[in-house]
């Protein structure tokens, strides 16, 4: 996908403010907010542009422990079924397919340290085919962005 200035533009605004008016993007850019639309429908046909989202702070809704979490599977013809299990839980907010030590490298949200201990044990300890698990308990995040343009 080649994309010109303008584009680059279009992207930075909405990156940092998807809710940034259109119209005032065309006017920094100095074109219609018609040529704005049309340079977004060709953004998100190329696939470039993976979709629109609301963010929400965990933090406001009481999440205060973020942790990650290296699982080991007794095979990795087990990956699926694992996959689908965890799935299930609403903590875990990513899941990563690895190289490495761990077959599967999650990101998960909970309450606290009680609530993170429980849903290992309890959840994820109990998927049929995990052997064990690593648990990395993140203390302050730094850096969270998006791919530079």
């Amino acid at each position: 996908m080649k994309i010109d200035g303008i584009d680059k533009i279009i992207i930075k605004r909405l990156v940092e403010d998807a809710r940034t008016p259109i119209l005032s993007i065309a006017r920094e850019v100095g074109i219609s907010g018609a040529a704005i639309h049309q340079r977004l429908k060709k953004l998100e046909k190329s696939a470039l542009i993976d979709g629109y989202k609301m963010v929400i702070n965990p933090r406001s809704l009481g999440y205060t422990t973020t942790a990650f979490v290296g699982i080991f599977l007794d095979a990795s013809s087990l990956y699926s079924s694992a996959i689908k299990r965890l799935n299930e839980i609403p903590e875990i907010v990513e899941s990563h397919y690895t190289t490495g030590n761990y077959a599967i490298f999650i990101k998960i949200l909970c309450k606290n340290n009680d609530d993170l201990m429980h849903l290992l044990n309890k959840d994820i300890q109990n998927i049929k085919g995990v052997s064990r698990t690593e648990t990395f308990i993140s203390l302050d995040q730094q850096i969270n962005r998006q791919i530079h343009i």
